[in-house]
């Protein structure tokens, strides 16, 4: 089992989707990495040599920010964001979308379940 910044690829998957489980690589940045460390794309993760796992990691290590120090980068840009007091910021702060998407109905991921608010009484009305 080839194991790679922490993460450990499945082994029955092809190297070019098996690397996607690395947090910050998606389809291309995969491709580079497997052009840059001359790997072919098509091969299983178990049939990977150490040679080639030892080439692929390099190439990460080297090129590209993943995983934990991915995720903290993007951690402090929020901070940051919130800090200054952006719109953006403030979104993030209340746990509400931050790219301009419809509140009134929708956005459930980012305000989580609903929360039901008493209806006012009618007053009956006299003739």
């Amino acid at each position: 089992m080839a194991r790679i910044s922490g993460v450990d690829l499945p082994k029955n998957k092809k190297v070019l989707f098996g690397l996607q489980y690395i947090f910050g690589i998606g389809p291309t940045i995969s491709e580079e990495i497997l052009s840059k460390a001359g790997v072919n794309p098509d091969k299983k993760v178990s049939e990977l040599t150490d040679e080639e796992v030892a080439q692929i990691r390099a190439t990460i290590t080297t090129d590209y920010k993943v995983e934990g120090a991915l995720r903290s980068e993007v951690q402090q840009n929020i901070k940051r964001l919130m800090d200054i007091g952006t719109y953006r910021g403030l979104r993030h702060r209340r746990g509400l979308p931050a790219r301009g998407q419809r509140t009134r109905t929708n956005s459930r991921t980012r305000k989580g379940k609903r929360k039901t608010v008493a209806g006012k009484k009618k007053t009956p009305t006299k003739k």
